[in-house]
């Protein structure tokens, strides 16, 4: 296991420096060059000359990018244009809200999507496997963005079931850890950990809508093909009880390719956070890099790229590292 951990590691330095190359070289080639970038279109020459030097713009690419690459691993992403602070005191902040809403997002669209997707394959051709896999076409049909208002609208403004925007209305709650149901919890301010909790449902449901429809699609398949599988119809044919046959036969094999679908999904919902958390003004990650769009804040978009490149590394290696204890071949080849 500590060899397999070692050699994905090792293996992530490569896509990082050539993620950091691409970074580089569009950073190098924004319309007017990043100078024109954070000073705007109506800046001088000589204001333009000015922060060329201050960044060191005028020196040649390869020490450019040599202190772009020691400025990254060092976490010294520049300063927010919008806040005037720094980008990484910025996301340090605001990552732990995004964390929340992914995280139940996540176990929301895992727990839901899982057995609706096994249940549609045992029961190929009823009324639960055509529901599912017409509900799965829905979910991933509706942009996020507009499932967040018809939902806002019928439960928040409509029904008054959840609130409409906002982390939570607690105003002296305790932070501890930034992750506000959490700190509740951590705390004793339970009063705390169920308003955040309340401000979450509406948003992680939304953000969940498409990770939940692709889990269902995944697992139904790879049930159908799984119970098809010849080690499946020799375990039935011994007498095996049906709760061992389906969880240690069907079941755990067919998690495999739903495993990588769920960690190549978490990654994609930091991206999609950013809708969600427009929709219900939510203080994340996702609200502040749509703010950042608006305001041209590259030094934000550089350590939002970066960031959600090594999340995606990291999740993988995480998959990796699941798929191993799954299934021990793994660890053999």
């Amino acid at each position: 296991m500590l060899r397999l951990v070692i050699r994905r590691l090792l293996q992530l330095i490569p896509t990082l420096l050539g993620l950091s190359v691409l970074l580089f070289l569009w950073l190098n080639r924004l319309p007017g060059g990043p100078a024109s970038a954070i000073l705007g279109e109506r800046a001088t020459d000589a204001q333009v000359a000015a922060i060329n030097r201050a960044l060191g713009l005028d020196q040649p690419v390869h020490v450019q990018y040599w202190r772009f690459l020691k400025r990254i691993f060092e976490l010294d992403l520049g300063t927010s244009v919008q806040t005037g602070q720094p980008v990484w005191e910025e996301f340090t902040t605001k990552f732990p809200a995004t964390v929340e809403l992914s995280v139940l997002a996540m176990i929301f669209a895992i727990v839901v999507g899982i057995p609706l997707g096994y249940l549609a394959a045992r029961r190929r051709g009823g009324w639960m496997d055509v529901g599912a896999v017409s509900g799965s076409l829905v979910g991933i049909c509706i942009p996020v963005f507009f499932l967040g208002l018809i939902l806002k609208e019928i439960l928040a403004v409509n029904l008054h079931l959840f609130p409409s925007y906002g982390r939570m209305e607690v105003p002296d709650a305790t932070s501890v850890t930034g992750l506000a149901v959490l700190d509740g919890l951590l705390t004793g301010e339970f009063d705390a950990t169920w308003d955040a909790l309340h401000h979450l449902i509406l948003p992680a449901i939304t953000l969940a809508s498409i990770p939940l429809a692709v889990i269902v699609r995944m697992t139904r398949a790879s049930v159908l093909e799984v119970v098809g599988e010849d080690y499946v119809r020799t375990a039935e044919s011994k007498g095996l009880e049906k709760r061992v046959v389906r969880g240690r036969h069907i079941l755990r094999n067919a998690l495999l390719p739903v495993i990588t679908a769920v960690g190549l999904l978490t990654g994609s919902l930091l991206s999609g956070a950013v809708l969600t958390e427009s929709v219900f003004s939510f203080n994340g990650i996702g609200l502040f890099i749509k703010t950042a769009i608006d305001a041209r804040d590259y030094p934000v978009l550089v350590g939002f790229i970066m960031f959600i490149a090594v999340v995606y590394v990291l999740i993988n290696l995480l998959v990796d590292l699941a798929y191993s204890v799954i299934d021990p071949r793994v660890r053999v080849h």
